[in-house]
């Protein structure tokens, strides 16, 4: 098969003594986009939006965080922190030749905390966050966010997958997700059910939102190209966007009409218009 040809490779890296699954869309050639799921998602959560954004001419690395996916559930949650993601995302890319300042990092939600966080190593080209935060600024507000953590993630444990699916896709943040084809809702939860309970529970502990670092005072020391995409039904997530457009140095926010959460599922035609053009703006 011809250099020029799309075609997607799934991996699983060793890396930091942990195995890591990745998967790989695109031509060789072309300057990577990584990819990073939400919580209960994967690199396969993607997998509808590879054609469309390959064909900005980008290659698409996306990958598994622990816990999810193809990706180890080690039994300690400290080694799902922040930091370990960091180390895991660069050493993973480094094993697939992504040399530093190439590629443009992307995260959704939970991926998005630890995009925004290991775009401070310096390795990447651009950010783009899609519904994310800096973290919790308030002391009291990470305190309360790590014990309701700590107790949906024992909740896990005792009930099982399907019990916290089944409680999860009820969110009121997930509410808008009720407009998509039934078809497209059992694919989102079939690929949840795939997951295992002590991932998800340990991924809650080691890299929730309570536990992350607070990232608010160093924002005006990423200089890189970033973009900042939130979904008008989204109120919580379009106020945190606004703050930190204010605070990084070369930030644009775009609303994204008729979407909630997650804009990738919701609108996928606007989002990959979004994000296919930032690309192409970075990299020509």
């Amino acid at each position: 098969m011809g250099s020029t040809l799309r075609i997607m490779s799934l991996r699983q890296l060793a890396v930091n003594g942990v195995h890591m699954g990745a998967v790989i869309y695109g031509k060789p050639q072309h300057p990577p986009l990584v990819l990073l799921h939400g919580f209960t998602g994967s690199a396969l959560s993607w997998s509808p939006l590879f054609a469309p954004l390959s064909s900005y001419n980008v290659k698409l690395i996306a990958l598994d965080m622990l816990g999810h996916g193809q990706s180890d559930t080690p039994s300690d949650p400290a080694r799902y922190a922040m930091e370990h993601c960091q180390e895991d995302i660069l050493e993973a890319l480094r094993q697939l030749d992504v040399q530093p300042e190439t590629a443009i990092l992307l995260g959704y939600s939970m991926g998005g905390r630890i995009a925004l966080y290991s775009a401070f190593s310096g390795f990447f080209r651009a950010l783009i966050l899609e519904s994310a935060s800096p973290g919790l600024a308030d002391s009291e507000a990470r305190l309360q966010r790590r014990t309701s953590d700590e107790a949906l993630a024992k909740r896990i444990e005792r009930e099982g997958i399907p019990a916290f699916v089944d409680y999860w896709e009820k969110q009121p943040l997930f509410k808008s997700q009720q407009r998509l084809p039934e078809e497209e809702r059992d694919a989102i939860h079939q690929q949840r059910m795939d997951n295992q309970a002590t991932g998800l529970a340990n991924s809650l502990r080691g890299v929730g939102t309570g536990s992350q670092p607070v990232l608010h005072a160093h924002l005006g020391e990423l200089d890189l190209p970033a973009l900042l995409l939130t979904g008008e039904l989204d109120g919580k997530f379009c106020a945190i966007a606004q703050q930190m457009q204010q605070n990084l140095p070369r930030a644009s926010w775009h609303i994204i009409p008729g979407a909630g959460h997650a804009i990738h599922l919701e609108q996928p035609e606007r989002f990959v218009a979004q994000v296919g053009n930032f690309c192409t703006q970075v990299l020509s």
